[in-house]
């Protein structure tokens, strides 16, 4: 039986972080190792990680002495493990006891590199688990289905994902740019219905506060990966432009809803508002599956004082209608 390494970043999520170690402490494929990398939390996460490597020695604990974000503390893990497979578990989600047992059961009888499985919000089709190929998993990140852009609900080969690290000076889409380089190096990908994650969306999280430079680094990840797609993978160069686009609707909605954490909401708009000139096509524009956000979409080509006018009047709206 391989080993698995399972990475848990931790950053201040005392609420759900027992929920979290008890669903990984519980699974039915036991040969694994947990490794809990604190990112410098202030909440008392530390003393959870350290109750939990005391009294299970499948369990390690390394503590940052300053924060340093998700994509350290998830290449910090990595670079302990010592499994020949790996996974990810955010510290504020838990996972279905049969996580790792199903995900290596399907890695290792497809000859996948990596495999992934159904979690809240991402409902696969019932029946036998399906092997994707190179260019068809490629597809399948840029149209967010049948797997999503996070690197957790799934079980790599350790090699795999040694050979592309995180992107330490990225603070948003880091995970797409994770999952773009390691389904470039795979051969085959293996996907279960199962649905054995569970997300969980708490108060505070980076799309729940203003817009900063820091969110602002996933667009350089967007231009990258629609860059590259355009040369290697075609079919999947517009859906991954649709991608961009909608990740450029979302900051500017968040922009004129939350305002800014650092310099000014109207000098964030404008700079999304050329991000999405330069992403837009009408084939892209055409891949929205909802008809109101792609009108929204369009309204941040057309400029940032039209976008900021239609969505502030959008959100008055909502707000009479309670909702």
């Amino acid at each position: 039986m391989n080993l698995i390494s399972v990475v848990v970043p931790v950053y201040n999520a005392g609420p759900y972080l027992r929920q979290c170690l008890d669903s990984i402490a519980a699974q039915t494929y036991s040969h694994m190792e947990v490794i809990l990398v604190d990112d410098a939390s202030t909440d008392g996460s530390g003393q959870i990680c350290k109750e939990y490597a005391e009294r299970d020695e499948r369990f390690q604990y390394v503590r940052f002495p300053a924060n340093r974000g998700p994509s350290a503390a998830r290449n910090e893990g990595v670079g302990r493990a010592a499994g020949a497979f790996l996974s990810f578990v955010d510290a504020d989600d838990y996972v279905e006891p049969d996580l790792l047992e199903k995900l290596y059961r399907s890695l290792t009888e497809s000859g996948a590199d990596i495999s992934t499985c159904g979690a809240d919000g991402i409902r696969l089709e019932s029946g036998p688990a399906r092997t994707y190929s190179r260019a068809e998993a490629v597809c399948c990140l840029a149209k967010g289905a049948p797997f999503n852009h996070v690197p957790w609900g799934k079980l790599y080969c350790a090699e795999l994902a040694r050979a592309c690290p995180f992107d330490e000076n990225v603070f948003y889409s880091e995970d797409l740019l994770f999952l773009y380089e390691a389904l470039k190096r795979s051969e085959k990908v293996s996907c279960i219905p199962d649905v054995l994650y569970h997300y969980v969306s708490r108060e505070g999280s980076q799309m729940r506060s203003g817009m900063s430079g820091r969110k602002c680094t996933a667009l350089a990840v967007q231009e990258l990966v629609c860059r590259d797609a355009a040369i290697a993978f075609p079919k999947a160069e517009p859906h991954f432009r649709r991608l961009a686009l909608e990740t450029d609707r979302c900051m500017a909605m968040l922009t004129v809803k939350a305002g800014a954490e650092d310099g000014t909401a109207y000098a964030y708009l404008k700079k999304l508002s050329n991000d999405a000139r330069r992403h837009f096509s009408w084939r892209a524009l055409s891949l929205f599956p909802s008809k109101k956000d792609a009108a929204a979409a369009l309204a941040l080509c057309a400029g940032a004082v039209a976008f900021w006018g239609i969505a502030a009047a959008f959100l008055r709206l909502k707000g009479l209608k309670g909702g």
